[in-house]
């Protein structure tokens, strides 16, 4: 499986709000967010990991080429500011080892690893999905991303801005993808999509088959006090 991370964010927020530290280099466990999911994706047998990280962030960027020589697999740095999560994540795509299956998640989206692992494990093992996204039923996102899933074949049937009322689950912000997906991603880098979540509605439209994985609980770290609810989530 490879693994890509999207780090390339600003992290204005947290700035703002007094956190020092670029977000990807906070201490949740005793070790900065980004090397806790290289840890992750090292367990769950990575054979090459991706990261994308923005031109500011010059400490975040020698952390991991310090790093880098002692991974058990290929590791690619790309270094670029990008306007969004999506422009990032075709940046990153171009790096990739090979084809086949990845997983692609950004810095700051935590869970906790047993979950994580069950999941990758299901993805291995799904020969007929395109696709398989994290879903959760807990909301901790300001945004969140509603999804439709038929209860049958528990596959996507569309990502919605807004409730309806019958939600069963949010985007979990964990993209476990294959081929196809970067065919479409280039489409919408031609098209000038330019949101994440429009390009997973891209996916829909393409007819491409994704399963809903659930998570019991996904948190983002966007705030200064996000970083306690995320220590306490993991310890737990």
């Amino acid at each position: 499986m490879n693994f890509a991370i999207i780090a390339a964010g600003e992290g204005s927020r947290l700035v703002q709000e007094g956190v020092a530290l670029p977000k990807p280099l906070v201490d949740l466990d005793g070790r900065p967010m980004i090397r806790r999911l290289i840890d992750i994706f090292t367990a769950c047998g990575a054979e090459s990991l991706s990261v994308i990280v923005n031109e500011q962030m010059t400490a975040v960027r020698a952390y991991l080429e310090e790093l880098a020589p002692t991974l058990p697999f290929p590791f690619h740095l790309v270094v670029k500011s990008t306007p969004s999560s999506m422009h990032s994540f075709y940046e990153v795509s171009r790096v990739f080892d090979g084809a086949g299956k990845f997983i692609l998640t950004t810095v700051d989206t935590i869970f906790r690893e047993p979950e994580f692992r069950a999941y990758v494990e299901a993805f291995e093992a799904d020969d007929k999905a395109d696709g398989c996204m994290a879903v959760t039923s807990f909301i901790d996102d300001e945004k969140p991303l509603y999804i439709d899933v038929d209860p049958e074949t528990d596959l996507i049937t569309a990502f919605r801005d807004a409730p309806n009322g019958h939600d069963r689950y949010i985007s979990g912000g964990i993209y476990g993808l294959t081929t196809p997906a970067i065919r479409v991603l280039e489409k919408c880098m031609e098209q000038g999509v330019s949101r994440m979540r429009n390009y997973q509605r891209a996916l829909v439209d393409a007819g491409l088959k994704l399963r809903a994985y659930p998570f019991e609980k996904i948190v983002d770290v966007d705030h200064a006090g996000d970083i306690a609810t995320a220590r306490t989530f993991i310890a737990g």
